[in-house]
Formats: C-alpha cells, structure tokens, sequence
C-alpha cells in the first residue's frame, strides 16, 4: 500500500528473508572410536569461522599487550567443503577431517524479533518526497484503504495515531517517526500558547482592574493568522513547528498594540473626552508607535524568511504583524466602543438630566 501511495519513496521493513543455517552436530560414538572429544572438534570449527586467540605479545612501545589471534583466511572458509577438510588430531596422533566426525544439517535461521514497550511490532519504513512533504498526506491515503485489506476471521485493523495500543490481542497499525514528534510538538506548543494567553490576561486584569476589558485586547491575536496563513499561502510554505512558534511570539505584541490604544482611550475618557473623540484621538495618536513597533518586527524577521529551518517563523512575524497591525487599528477601538458606548450613554443621560430639571 505503501509503494502505491503518491510521494512515498525509500520503502523498506524489519520482516527478514529466510536466511540459511548450517548445524554441525557431532557423532559422539564415531568421534570416541577416532579418539577424539566432541569439544576437540567444537572448538577447531569455531576457531576456523572465528579464530582463536593462542597467546600474548607484549610490545614495549604498547601499554596494553596485543592478542595472538590463529584464524583461517576467508578464502579458505568460504564453503562447507572447506570446513568438512579441517583437520582434527586424535589421541593417538592421527590428522581426522571434520567431516568424518559430524552430520551437516541445514536449518532456516531465526529471524529477529522486534519489540517497542515490550510490544511486539514490526516496523515498515518510508520517507516522503516530492511536493508533499508532510507524512500527513501519505497517512490520510493509505488510511482509506485500510478496509480493504483482509484479516483472519475474528481480528480488527486497529488504526493508532498518538499512542500504542494497549493490547496485543489485535492487529493494530500506530503511525509513528515523523508524524509522531510533530504531533508531541504541536501538543506541546500550544500548551505553551494556551498558558501565555492565561499570563497575558492575568496581567492585563490586575493593571486595568477589569475582567471584559483583557477580552478586548486578546482580540488581537487571533487577527495574526489571517496573515499568517496568507503568508505561507503566498510562500508556497508549510505551517511548521517554526511558524507556530512566530505566532505565540506575535501575541505578546499584538496585545501590545492594543494596550496602546485602550489606555490612551482611558486616559482621554478620564479627563472628560466623549468616548467617540477619546477613541478617534486614540487612534490619531496611537498610530506612529505601533507602526514602528510592527516595522521594527517585520524588518528583523527578513533575514531569516529565505533559510530552510526558520523560513516559518519569519513568515509568521511578518505576514501576522503586518495583517494584525492593521486590522487591530480598526477593529479593537470598534470592539471597545461597543462595549463602552451603552455605558457612557447612560452616564451621559445621568449628567444631562438635572440641567433639564
């Protein structure tokens, strides 16, 4: 399924072929007649395939001695006719061939068993090239056609994206390697994101003293990815790991912005402006400073928007400064005075009322 997969390549599994064994097992009975010991011949077979270390060198200019080391060369143990011709001496000073004194029995060799968490499991490799690279793609093609693949009566296809499975007791395929670190840092980030925006509006609650008007300021943040995602559209990138990072960054300074306006809105209301003129003044004012500070980000972000690793994340500061800059300039001051406006309103009617009566 794999290989019929668009842009899956370097397709491969941990399943091995059936490899040959060669036992020797030796005739005690016609060893003792030649008078020789099952472990005689034992050790001359092992010696031959492995080599046998028959004594010491002790070199002044080592510090360690060097081992003595009797091994056949590979020429002259490359058959089993080779090994059969070993010769093995008795006991009474006779040369005996190997061959005369074991039974060659052919075996298939076991073959490796594979194990993850003490599970056991068997592995099969791919790598993604072309234009896709995401191994999501590749996941979501193949996992349609699960289905179709038939199992001995009684068994599922479980299908396992983030953890494995508990049992053993059916099969189960747990996509895992790339797919499962980007999963863990995804997960992980926004964790991290979610606990920034918790700090954020904490802090925003103990300056201003209210709990709507951090809602207001946070309003920003989510304006970032309209540029975000236009600007790795426009790229012809992938959302990264990189890029998500660029977008937690980005909300420390969006939020930033709107702090700007809403303050200078409070400041201007306490000193008796109409609400409509204090957001008006605001944004008057206001302007120049978050220009500059979203100038200062995007400006810093180039460097990095052409290298392979951090071209998400300096696409993410660009493209979300620049859209979340301008759309915070017009939709939190309208966001803050419609809350607002029911508010003066009715403070509005308090002050006026007394000077009609």
């Amino acid at each position: 399924m794999l290989g019929r997969t668009a842009d899956v390549v370097d397709i491969d599994w941990m399943v091995e072929e059936d490899q040959p064994e060669y036992d020797f097992v030796v005739d005690k009975e016609k060893a003792m007649r030649y008078g020789v010991a099952p472990a005689q011949v034992v050790a001359t077979i092992r010696a031959a395939l492995s080599g046998n270390t028959v004594g010491t060198l002790h070199k002044p200019a080592s510090y360690n001695p060097v081992n003595i080391v009797l091994k056949l060369d590979d020429a002259d143990k490359s058959s089993l006719d080779d090994l059969k011709n070993l010769k093995v001496i008795s006991q009474s000073g006779n040369a005996v061939p190997v061959g005369d004194l074991v039974t060659i029995k052919r075996a298939t060799k076991e073959k490796s068993i594979y194990r993850k968490n003490q599970k056991r499991v068997v592995y099969v490799t791919a790598d993604m090239a072309g234009k896709l690279e995401s191994p999501s793609y590749a996941m979501m093609n193949i996992s349609d056609s699960l289905k179709n693949i038939k199992l001995p009566e009684g068994y599922l296809l479980n299908e396992e994206y983030t953890q494995q499975p508990e049992f053993e007791d059916n099969f189960s395929l747990k996509w895992d390697g790339e797919w499962q670190i980007t999963y863990e840092v995804f997960r992980d980030l926004g964790i991290a994101f979610v606990v920034v925006i918790v700090i954020i509006y904490m802090l925003i609650v103990g300056w201003f003293q209210n709990f709507t008007v951090p809602l207001v300021m946070l309003a920003a943040i989510p304006l970032s990815l309209v540029g975000i995602v236009l600007g790795h559209w426009m790229m012809g990138a992938f959302f990264t790991a990189t890029s998500m990072i660029g977008f937690i960054a980005l909300a420390g300074v969006m939020v930033r912005n709107s702090v700007l306006l809403i303050d200078f809105i409070d400041i201007r209301l306490k000193e008796g402006i109409p609400l409509k003129q204090a957001i008006i003044e605001a944004g008057a004012v206001r302007t120049t400073p978050i220009l500059l500070t979203a100038g200062a980000v995007v400006l810093g972000a180039v460097i990095i928007l052409f290298d392979p690793i951090f071209q998400g994340l300096a696409i993410s500061l660009m493209g979300g400064t620049i859209t979340s800059t301008f759309l915070t300039l017009l939709v939190v001051p309208l966001l803050y005075y419609k809350m607002l406006k029911k508010k003066y309103a009715k403070k509005q009617t308090t002050d006026i009322q007394p000077a009609n009566d």
